[in-house]
């Protein structure tokens, strides 16, 4: 079979993010299939990206087909990004007869951070006589006004409004990664029967040989090896909610507690100059790794943590990698978002509060910490045990794949 990707930010692990079209690709490529993914040149989430002369030009990755349409470059959210989207969406509807005809794809999947992807889609599929498949990571434009506070009249939202409405009306099967926006998208347009859940993962090789810590984060947990490690690790932004827990570390009064975070983000700074100017001595920082190394670097925790600002869009669930991650880890999960109930609950891999204030989220880490060794090792298994079993990338490919053929 062959499938067709259209993933603007689609990237690999070499890359950096999105690793989600990657990971499903390369299971599809091993059980046969052929696959193409059609991506920019340029994303703010990638550390590298690829050196791209003309439009279509293609590349061989892990026996995946990388066809690159130069956009341009952006910083931020504004007019920048915006064109980006527009020039991808474009050249890929203007060429979508040559699309169809060079790949001949037998499906077409629309992976959809904005739903404009559509319009391409849609035509490719109509002219290769294929199935569309629309997959959805955010709810846009809900993001937009939900959480970016534009107005549902903007002109920006109202193209984007159409555009998932059309997207959810002509897919033959609508992919949703988070597990509860069934009746959101079906308000909008999807029958019922289109839509299926299909999250993101890990991927089972990467934690049989992950790669060694940095020096530096090596020598910090050598120097705190006999300390009880609260882990966090991913971006340091506002919606992260991160100052929960500096004001939920200067609660704790027992000096063996202590707070790590790795990555980075534009509150970092800030969150630094906090713990300096307020004596919180009880949380450090470390620089962002790679993703290869987080096997490693969760290894050196005794609880994982979890944090969000609230949002609207959190009743459609979670799906963040860093859930996956942590389960993976075979460590005890505190999860401090307000959301329906999420994995940690559903496996009792942690626990989920429902009240994320400070005070909460040090009163977990002090259950936590208070519990023996072994009680905390059972409970980080029953995630490990979950995750392995219904979360590897292998099976949410077969998944996929199962799903269209039905």
């Amino acid at each position: 079979m062959n499938i067709l990707y259209l993933e603007h930010y689609a990237g690999s692990p070499e890359m950096g993010m999105e690793f989600r079209p990657y990971y499903l690709s390369r299971e599809w490529v091993k059980m046969g299939h052929k696959v193409t993914i059609i991506a920019g040149d340029y994303s703010h989430l990638r550390k590298k990206n690829p050196i791209v002369t003309r439009d279509f030009q293609s590349e061989d990755i892990d026996g995946i087909e990388y066809v690159w349409v130069k956009t341009g470059s952006y910083e931020g959210n504004g007019v920048a990004r915006a064109l980006t989207m527009e020039r991808f969406v474009r050249k890929l509807y203007t060429c979508s007869r040559m699309i169809a005809q060079r790949w001949k794809p037998d499906i077409v999947i629309a992976s959809s951070t904005y739903p404009l992807d559509t319009w391409p889609a849609q035509k490719i599929s109509k002219i290769a006589q294929c199935k569309y498949i629309h997959e959805v990571h955010d709810l846009w434009p809900a993001t937009l006004y939900e959480v970016g506070g534009m107005s549902k009249k903007h002109p920006f939202v109202v193209a984007m409004q159409i555009a998932e409405n059309s997207a959810y009306k002509h897919c033959d099967l609508c992919v949703s990664l988070t597990p509860y926006s069934k009746g959101y998208m079906v308000q909008h347009g999807l029958e019922p029967e289109k839509w299926v859940n299909v999250q993101n993962g890990i991927v089972e090789e990467e934690w049989d040989n992950p790669d060694p810590l940095p020096e530096e984060h090596q020598k910090f947990f050598e120097e705190h090896k006999d300390k009880f490690i609260v882990g966090y690790f991913g971006g340091h932004a506002l919606s992260n909610a991160l100052d929960n827990l500096l004001d939920a570390a200067k609660m704790i009064t027992d000096p063996g507690i202590i707070f790590v975070l790795v990555g980075n983000g534009v509150k970092k700074e800030n969150l630094i100059k906090r713990k300096q100017d307020e004596s919180i001595d009880n949380v450090f920082f470390l620089p962002p790794i790679k993703k290869s190394v987080v096997p490693t670097l969760t290894k050196q925790f005794d609880v994982s943590i979890m944090t969000g600002v609230p949002s609207p869009l959190y009743k459609y669930g979670l799906c963040m990698n860093k859930m996956y991650d942590s389960m993976m880890a075979g460590k005890p999960i505190i999860c401090a978002i307000s959301a329906p109930k999420t994995l940690v609950d559903e496996y009792n891999c942690g626990e989920q509060i429902s009240d994320v204030s400070p005070f909460e989220i040090a009163k977990s880490v002090e259950r936590f910490a208070r519990m023996s060794e072994g009680d905390r090792q059972k409970i980080g298994i029953n995630g490990r045990n979950a995750v392995k079993k219904n979360y590897t990338y292998k099976k949410l490919a077969e998944c996929f794949i199962q799903r269209i053929d039905k």
